[in-house]
Protein backbone atom coordinates (compact mmCIF):
# COMPACT_ATOMS: atom_id res chain seq x y z
CA UNK A 1 0.00 0.00 0.00
CA UNK A 2 2.93 2.13 0.55
CA UNK A 3 4.56 1.45 -2.29
CA UNK A 4 1.22 2.01 -3.81
CA UNK A 5 0.94 5.63 -2.72
CA UNK A 6 4.19 7.02 -2.92
CA UNK A 7 3.49 5.88 -7.17
CA UNK A 8 0.70 7.97 -6.74
CA UNK A 9 2.34 10.92 -5.61
CA UNK A 10 4.85 10.83 -7.91
CA UNK A 11 2.77 10.83 -10.75
CA UNK A 12 0.72 13.33 -9.37
CA UNK A 13 4.08 16.02 -9.16
CA UNK A 14 5.10 14.75 -12.67
CA UNK A 15 1.34 16.07 -14.04
CA UNK A 16 1.44 19.05 -11.78
CA UNK A 17 4.87 20.16 -13.01
CA UNK A 18 3.93 19.48 -16.81
CA UNK A 19 0.75 22.01 -16.25
CA UNK A 20 2.15 24.44 -15.09
CA UNK A 21 4.31 25.27 -17.88
CA UNK A 22 2.80 26.67 -21.19
CA UNK A 23 0.49 24.84 -23.74
CA UNK A 24 2.33 23.84 -27.09
CA UNK A 25 1.36 26.59 -29.65
CA UNK A 26 0.44 24.52 -32.37
CA UNK A 27 1.51 20.53 -33.40
CA UNK A 28 4.13 21.17 -35.66
CA UNK A 29 6.39 22.81 -33.25
CA UNK A 30 9.94 21.62 -33.15
CA UNK A 31 10.22 18.26 -30.79
CA UNK A 32 13.74 18.61 -30.56
CA UNK A 33 13.35 22.26 -28.70
CA UNK A 34 15.71 21.80 -25.91
CA UNK A 35 13.20 23.36 -23.54
CA UNK A 36 10.60 20.44 -24.03
CA UNK A 37 13.66 17.53 -23.59
CA UNK A 38 15.96 19.17 -21.00
CA UNK A 39 14.07 17.20 -18.21
CA UNK A 40 15.06 13.71 -19.70
CA UNK A 41 18.44 14.97 -20.28
CA UNK A 42 18.22 15.96 -16.75
CA UNK A 43 17.57 12.39 -15.60
CA UNK A 44 20.18 10.74 -17.40
CA UNK A 45 22.47 13.40 -15.91
CA UNK A 46 21.53 12.81 -12.59
CA UNK A 47 21.50 8.99 -13.11
CA UNK A 48 25.99 9.32 -13.89
CA UNK A 49 26.24 12.09 -11.32
CA UNK A 50 25.04 9.18 -8.93
CA UNK A 51 27.07 6.55 -10.04
CA UNK A 52 23.99 4.52 -10.89
CA UNK A 53 25.24 4.24 -14.38
CA UNK A 54 28.77 5.11 -16.63
CA UNK A 55 26.62 6.71 -19.82
CA UNK A 56 23.28 6.44 -21.17
CA UNK A 57 21.12 6.67 -24.23
CA UNK A 58 17.22 7.38 -25.10
CA UNK A 59 15.65 7.57 -28.13
CA UNK A 60 12.43 8.29 -28.50
CA UNK A 61 10.05 7.73 -31.66
CA UNK A 62 7.04 6.42 -33.95
CA UNK A 63 6.41 4.42 -36.73
CA UNK A 64 7.81 7.52 -38.92
CA UNK A 65 11.20 7.94 -37.58
CA UNK A 66 13.25 9.18 -34.24
CA UNK A 67 11.29 11.90 -32.20
CA UNK A 68 14.20 12.44 -29.70
CA UNK A 69 17.69 11.39 -29.08
CA UNK A 70 19.87 11.95 -26.33
CA UNK A 71 23.14 10.44 -25.00
CA UNK A 72 25.29 11.19 -21.22
CA UNK A 73 28.22 9.92 -19.82
CA UNK A 74 30.73 7.54 -21.10
CA UNK A 75 31.69 4.10 -22.26
CA UNK A 76 33.34 4.14 -18.72
CA UNK A 77 33.09 6.01 -15.67
CA UNK A 78 35.84 8.29 -16.22
CA UNK A 79 36.18 12.11 -17.54
CA UNK A 80 38.13 11.14 -20.31
CA UNK A 81 35.84 8.29 -21.44
CA UNK A 82 34.90 8.11 -25.13
CA UNK A 83 30.81 9.40 -25.13
CA UNK A 84 28.13 7.11 -25.71
CA UNK A 85 26.16 7.76 -29.11
CA UNK A 86 22.93 6.49 -31.06
CA UNK A 87 25.21 4.13 -32.52
CA UNK A 88 27.50 2.62 -29.20
CA UNK A 89 26.45 -1.12 -28.73
CA UNK A 90 25.32 -2.28 -25.33
CA UNK A 91 24.78 -5.82 -24.00
CA UNK A 92 21.11 -5.91 -24.02
CA UNK A 93 21.13 -9.03 -22.05
CA UNK A 94 16.99 -10.59 -21.79
CA UNK A 95 16.21 -8.13 -24.23
CA UNK A 96 18.10 -11.01 -26.25
CA UNK A 97 14.68 -12.48 -25.65
CA UNK A 98 12.50 -10.18 -27.79
CA UNK A 99 14.42 -9.19 -30.45
CA UNK A 100 16.01 -12.31 -31.17
CA UNK A 101 14.30 -15.22 -29.72
CA UNK A 102 10.91 -14.26 -29.85
CA UNK A 103 10.78 -12.85 -33.43
CA UNK A 104 12.69 -15.61 -34.69
CA UNK A 105 10.17 -17.95 -32.80
CA UNK A 106 7.11 -16.11 -34.44
CA UNK A 107 8.70 -16.45 -38.05
CA UNK A 108 8.95 -20.00 -38.00
CA UNK A 109 5.00 -19.60 -36.61
CA UNK A 110 4.36 -17.73 -39.44
CA UNK A 111 5.56 -20.15 -42.54
CA UNK A 112 3.79 -22.81 -40.29
CA UNK A 113 7.09 -24.65 -39.40
CA UNK A 114 5.31 -25.24 -36.14
CA UNK A 115 2.33 -24.22 -33.66
CA UNK A 116 1.76 -22.25 -30.79
CA UNK A 117 -0.05 -25.32 -29.25
CA UNK A 118 2.95 -27.93 -30.21
CA UNK A 119 3.87 -29.88 -27.39
CA UNK A 120 7.32 -29.53 -26.17
CA UNK A 121 8.25 -33.25 -26.88
CA UNK A 122 7.70 -32.52 -31.07
CA UNK A 123 10.85 -30.92 -30.82
CA UNK A 124 12.77 -32.19 -27.34
CA UNK A 125 12.42 -35.67 -27.12
CA UNK A 126 13.95 -34.78 -23.70
CA UNK A 127 11.20 -34.33 -22.06
CA UNK A 128 9.08 -37.66 -23.30
CA UNK A 129 7.96 -39.54 -19.94
CA UNK A 130 9.06 -36.62 -17.98
CA UNK A 131 5.41 -35.80 -17.04
CA UNK A 132 6.05 -32.91 -18.82
CA UNK A 133 4.43 -33.56 -22.14
CA UNK A 134 1.71 -31.02 -21.60
CA UNK A 135 4.28 -28.23 -21.87
CA UNK A 136 3.50 -26.13 -25.18
CA UNK A 137 5.50 -23.66 -26.99
CA UNK A 138 3.14 -20.91 -25.87
CA UNK A 139 4.04 -21.84 -22.22
CA UNK A 140 7.48 -21.15 -23.27
CA UNK A 141 6.57 -17.87 -24.87
CA UNK A 142 4.41 -16.61 -21.92
CA UNK A 143 6.61 -18.09 -19.23
CA UNK A 144 4.32 -20.33 -17.68
CA UNK A 145 5.53 -23.43 -18.74
CA UNK A 146 6.38 -24.40 -14.60
CA UNK A 147 10.19 -24.77 -15.31
CA UNK A 148 12.37 -22.66 -13.39
CA UNK A 149 16.18 -22.24 -13.61
CA UNK A 150 17.70 -24.64 -11.50
CA UNK A 151 18.84 -26.49 -14.65
CA UNK A 152 21.05 -23.52 -15.63
CA UNK A 153 22.54 -22.72 -11.85
CA UNK A 154 25.47 -25.16 -12.51
CA UNK A 155 27.44 -24.66 -15.62
CA UNK A 156 26.75 -27.86 -17.69
CA UNK A 157 26.44 -27.80 -21.24
CA UNK A 158 23.38 -27.36 -23.27
CA UNK A 159 22.61 -30.83 -23.67
CA UNK A 160 22.86 -31.43 -19.79
CA UNK A 161 20.88 -28.13 -19.21
CA UNK A 162 17.83 -30.06 -21.14
CA UNK A 163 17.91 -32.95 -19.56
CA UNK A 164 17.96 -31.46 -16.21
CA UNK A 165 15.11 -29.28 -17.38
CA UNK A 166 12.86 -32.48 -18.17
CA UNK A 167 13.72 -33.74 -15.02
CA UNK A 168 13.51 -30.68 -12.33
CA UNK A 169 12.02 -31.53 -8.88
CA UNK A 170 10.05 -28.21 -8.50
CA UNK A 171 8.18 -28.19 -11.54
CA UNK A 172 4.71 -27.10 -11.71
CA UNK A 173 2.00 -27.46 -13.92
CA UNK A 174 2.06 -25.39 -16.72
CA UNK A 175 -0.77 -22.82 -18.17
CA UNK A 176 -2.12 -20.95 -15.40
CA UNK A 177 0.97 -19.65 -12.97
CA UNK A 178 3.75 -17.30 -14.06
CA UNK A 179 7.16 -18.04 -13.36
CA UNK A 180 9.83 -15.99 -15.06
CA UNK A 181 12.90 -18.34 -16.06
CA UNK A 182 15.71 -18.31 -18.19
CA UNK A 183 14.89 -21.76 -19.22
CA UNK A 184 12.05 -21.50 -21.19
CA UNK A 185 14.01 -18.95 -23.78
CA UNK A 186 16.68 -21.06 -23.88
CA UNK A 187 14.72 -23.77 -24.85
CA UNK A 188 13.39 -21.62 -27.42
CA UNK A 189 16.80 -20.66 -29.00
CA UNK A 190 17.35 -24.19 -29.07
CA UNK A 191 13.92 -24.92 -30.39
CA UNK A 192 15.02 -22.67 -33.49
CA UNK A 193 17.90 -24.73 -34.40
CA UNK A 194 16.08 -27.64 -34.46
CA UNK A 195 13.57 -26.38 -36.65
CA UNK A 196 15.65 -24.55 -39.28
CA UNK A 197 19.04 -26.60 -38.97
CA UNK A 198 20.62 -22.67 -38.61
CA UNK A 199 21.82 -21.15 -35.14
CA UNK A 200 20.25 -18.81 -33.51
CA UNK A 201 22.86 -15.92 -34.57
CA UNK A 202 22.61 -17.02 -38.28
CA UNK A 203 18.82 -17.25 -38.57
CA UNK A 204 18.46 -14.28 -36.88
CA UNK A 205 21.07 -11.77 -39.15
CA UNK A 206 19.20 -14.17 -42.16
CA UNK A 207 15.77 -13.22 -41.40
CA UNK A 208 15.59 -9.88 -39.32
CA UNK A 209 18.45 -7.95 -39.23
CA UNK A 210 20.04 -8.55 -42.15
CA UNK A 211 16.26 -6.67 -44.20
CA UNK A 212 16.00 -4.29 -41.87
CA UNK A 213 19.95 -2.99 -41.89
CA UNK A 214 20.54 -3.20 -38.36
CA UNK A 215 24.06 -3.61 -38.89
CA UNK A 216 25.16 -3.18 -34.94
CA UNK A 217 23.15 -5.75 -34.00
CA UNK A 218 24.96 -9.21 -33.38
CA UNK A 219 25.86 -12.02 -31.11
CA UNK A 220 29.69 -12.60 -30.57
CA UNK A 221 30.78 -9.04 -32.14
CA UNK A 222 34.42 -9.57 -33.47
CA UNK A 223 37.19 -7.52 -32.42
CA UNK A 224 37.02 -4.59 -34.97
CA UNK A 225 33.40 -3.62 -33.13
CA UNK A 226 35.25 -3.92 -29.41
CA UNK A 227 36.14 0.61 -29.41
CA UNK A 228 32.23 0.59 -30.44
CA UNK A 229 31.18 -1.38 -27.52
CA UNK A 230 29.98 0.04 -23.65
CA UNK A 231 31.19 -2.15 -21.89
CA UNK A 232 29.53 -4.18 -18.43
CA UNK A 233 30.20 -5.26 -14.94
CA UNK A 234 31.43 -9.06 -14.44
CA UNK A 235 30.37 -10.67 -11.30
CA UNK A 236 34.43 -9.76 -10.09
CA UNK A 237 33.35 -6.19 -10.88
CA UNK A 238 35.88 -6.48 -14.24
CA UNK A 239 34.84 -4.27 -16.89
CA UNK A 240 33.62 -6.71 -20.03
CA UNK A 241 33.77 -5.41 -23.19
CA UNK A 242 32.17 -7.64 -26.31
CA UNK A 243 31.67 -10.25 -24.09
CA UNK A 244 28.68 -11.16 -22.74
CA UNK A 245 27.82 -10.45 -18.92
CA UNK A 246 25.32 -13.09 -18.30
CA UNK A 247 27.49 -16.20 -17.55
CA UNK A 248 24.88 -18.81 -18.38
CA UNK A 249 24.78 -17.37 -22.01
CA UNK A 250 28.35 -17.14 -21.49
CA UNK A 251 29.25 -20.46 -21.04
CA UNK A 252 27.38 -21.98 -23.54
CA UNK A 253 29.00 -20.39 -26.23
CA UNK A 254 27.54 -16.79 -26.15
CA UNK A 255 24.73 -17.65 -28.39
CA UNK A 256 21.58 -17.90 -26.11
CA UNK A 257 17.78 -17.68 -26.25
CA UNK A 258 17.72 -15.46 -23.52
CA UNK A 259 20.52 -13.45 -23.48
CA UNK A 260 24.05 -12.29 -25.62
CA UNK A 261 22.52 -10.27 -27.70
CA UNK A 262 24.44 -6.99 -28.68
CA UNK A 263 22.61 -3.93 -30.24
CA UNK A 264 22.45 -0.17 -30.20
CA UNK A 265 19.60 2.33 -30.24
CA UNK A 266 19.62 3.06 -33.27
CA UNK A 267 18.99 -0.46 -34.44
CA UNK A 268 16.54 -0.97 -31.79
CA UNK A 269 14.64 2.04 -32.63
CA UNK A 270 14.17 0.70 -36.43
CA UNK A 271 12.92 -2.74 -34.86
CA UNK A 272 10.04 -0.58 -33.04
CA UNK A 273 9.33 1.00 -36.05
CA UNK A 274 8.78 -1.78 -37.97
CA UNK A 275 6.49 -3.48 -34.93
CA UNK A 276 4.36 0.19 -35.09
CA UNK A 277 4.23 -0.23 -38.90
CA UNK A 278 2.54 -3.44 -39.02
CA UNK A 279 5.39 -5.58 -39.08
CA UNK A 280 6.88 -3.81 -42.40
CA UNK A 281 9.96 -0.99 -42.22
CA UNK A 282 11.61 1.29 -45.54
CA UNK A 283 8.85 -0.78 -47.81
CA UNK A 284 10.00 -4.30 -46.76
CA UNK A 285 7.90 -6.65 -45.02
CA UNK A 286 9.19 -8.41 -41.80
CA UNK A 287 5.80 -9.72 -40.71
CA UNK A 288 2.79 -9.89 -41.64
CA UNK A 289 0.48 -7.81 -39.72
CA UNK A 290 -1.55 -10.63 -38.18
CA UNK A 291 1.82 -11.99 -36.77
CA UNK A 292 2.73 -8.61 -35.18
CA UNK A 293 -0.97 -8.65 -33.33
CA UNK A 294 -0.93 -11.74 -32.06
CA UNK A 295 2.58 -11.40 -30.43
CA UNK A 296 1.55 -8.61 -29.08
CA UNK A 297 -1.88 -9.81 -28.30
CA UNK A 298 -2.20 -10.00 -24.36
CA UNK A 299 -2.60 -13.19 -22.44
CA UNK A 300 -3.68 -13.16 -18.64
CA UNK A 301 -2.11 -15.26 -16.54
CA UNK A 302 -2.03 -15.69 -12.36
CA UNK A 303 -5.73 -14.76 -11.97
CA UNK A 304 -4.99 -11.49 -14.36
CA UNK A 305 -2.38 -10.06 -11.94
CA UNK A 306 0.05 -10.44 -14.95
CA UNK A 307 -0.15 -9.67 -18.40
CA UNK A 308 2.15 -10.78 -20.94
CA UNK A 309 2.24 -11.02 -25.06
CA UNK A 310 4.34 -13.18 -26.78
CA UNK A 311 7.81 -13.27 -25.13
CA UNK A 312 6.97 -9.64 -24.51
CA UNK A 313 6.42 -8.29 -21.08
CA UNK A 314 2.82 -5.90 -20.52
CA UNK A 315 1.88 -5.06 -16.80
CA UNK A 316 3.75 -7.78 -14.36
CA UNK A 317 6.48 -6.89 -11.64
CA UNK A 318 8.54 -6.51 -14.47
CA UNK A 319 6.91 -3.69 -16.37
CA UNK A 320 8.88 0.13 -14.60
CA UNK A 321 9.23 1.22 -18.17
CA UNK A 322 5.75 0.92 -18.59
CA UNK A 323 5.62 4.37 -16.85
CA UNK A 324 2.73 6.04 -15.94
CA UNK A 325 1.03 7.10 -19.33
CA UNK A 326 1.31 3.97 -21.68
CA UNK A 327 -1.52 2.55 -22.88
CA UNK A 328 -2.90 -1.15 -21.64
CA UNK A 329 -2.00 -2.07 -25.45
CA UNK A 330 1.83 -1.27 -24.66
CA UNK A 331 4.38 -3.50 -24.66
CA UNK A 332 8.19 -4.22 -24.00
CA UNK A 333 11.06 -5.80 -21.92
CA UNK A 334 13.85 -5.39 -19.96
CA UNK A 335 17.87 -6.28 -19.42
CA UNK A 336 19.54 -6.47 -16.18
CA UNK A 337 22.71 -5.06 -17.74
CA UNK A 338 20.44 -1.52 -17.88
CA UNK A 339 18.49 -1.85 -20.81
CA UNK A 340 14.85 -1.61 -21.70
CA UNK A 341 12.56 -0.75 -24.74
CA UNK A 342 8.28 0.33 -24.30
CA UNK A 343 6.63 0.21 -27.46
CA UNK A 344 2.73 1.58 -27.47
CA UNK A 345 1.01 1.28 -30.55
CA UNK A 346 -1.97 2.70 -29.53
CA UNK A 347 -0.14 6.15 -29.27
CA UNK A 348 2.13 4.98 -31.60
CA UNK A 349 5.64 5.64 -29.90
CA UNK A 350 8.53 3.83 -28.48
CA UNK A 351 11.28 4.65 -25.25
CA UNK A 352 14.23 2.83 -25.77
CA UNK A 353 16.77 3.24 -22.82
CA UNK A 354 20.46 1.70 -23.08
CA UNK A 355 22.87 2.21 -20.31
CA UNK A 356 26.26 0.72 -18.64
CA UNK A 357 24.90 0.29 -15.67
CA UNK A 358 27.60 0.28 -12.93
CA UNK A 359 25.04 -0.26 -9.09
CA UNK A 360 23.31 -3.54 -9.03
CA UNK A 361 22.72 -3.07 -5.20
CA UNK A 362 19.01 -1.48 -5.57
CA UNK A 363 16.71 -2.60 -8.68
CA UNK A 364 14.11 0.06 -7.59
CA UNK A 365 16.33 3.11 -8.31
CA UNK A 366 16.92 1.90 -11.47
CA UNK A 367 13.26 0.84 -12.06
CA UNK A 368 12.33 4.24 -10.97
CA UNK A 369 14.60 6.07 -13.86
CA UNK A 370 13.01 3.64 -16.28
CA UNK A 371 9.66 4.91 -15.41
CA UNK A 372 10.03 8.63 -15.23
CA UNK A 373 12.27 8.18 -18.83
CA UNK A 374 9.01 6.53 -19.97
CA UNK A 375 6.41 8.67 -18.19
CA UNK A 376 7.98 11.99 -19.08
CA UNK A 377 8.03 11.03 -23.04
CA UNK A 378 5.40 9.94 -23.09
CA UNK A 379 3.89 13.44 -21.42
CA UNK A 380 6.22 15.23 -24.11
CA UNK A 381 6.14 13.08 -27.52
CA UNK A 382 2.71 11.28 -27.25
CA UNK A 383 0.22 12.97 -30.14
CA UNK A 384 -2.37 13.14 -27.11
CA UNK A 385 -0.35 15.04 -25.06
CA UNK A 386 -0.18 18.85 -25.13
CA UNK A 387 2.13 19.89 -22.34
CA UNK A 388 5.64 20.36 -21.71
CA UNK A 389 8.01 18.98 -19.46
CA UNK A 390 8.30 20.18 -16.10
CA UNK A 391 11.26 22.63 -15.24
CA UNK A 392 14.78 21.59 -13.35
CA UNK A 393 13.80 22.81 -9.99
CA UNK A 394 10.51 21.24 -10.09
CA UNK A 395 12.22 18.00 -11.52
CA UNK A 396 15.01 18.03 -9.07
CA UNK A 397 12.34 17.92 -6.05
CA UNK A 398 10.81 14.97 -7.43
CA UNK A 399 13.48 12.79 -7.57
CA UNK A 400 14.95 13.52 -4.29
CA UNK A 401 14.91 10.68 -2.25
Amino acid sequence: MERFTVRILRTLLIILSLISCPPLLHASDDPMDAGRTATIDFLLEQAVSRGLIAGGVVVVGNHDGVLYRSARGGRFPTADSAPLTERTMFDIASLTKVFATTPAVMKLLETGAINLTDPLTRWFPEFEGSGREDITILNLLTHTSGLDDSAISGGAPLNEVIRMAASEKQWRLPGNRFRYADTNFILLGELVRRVTGASLDRYCHDNLYGPLAMTDTMFLPPAERIPSIAPTLGSAREYLTGIVQDEVARRLGGVAGHAGLFSSAQDLARFARMLLGGGQLDGKRIFSERVVRQMTAPYFYSNGAVVRGLGWDMDSPYSAPRGDFFSEMSFGHTGYSGSSVWIDPQRDLFVILLTNRLDYRDIRLFNQLRSDISTISVAVFSSHAKTVPPNRAKVIELLKP
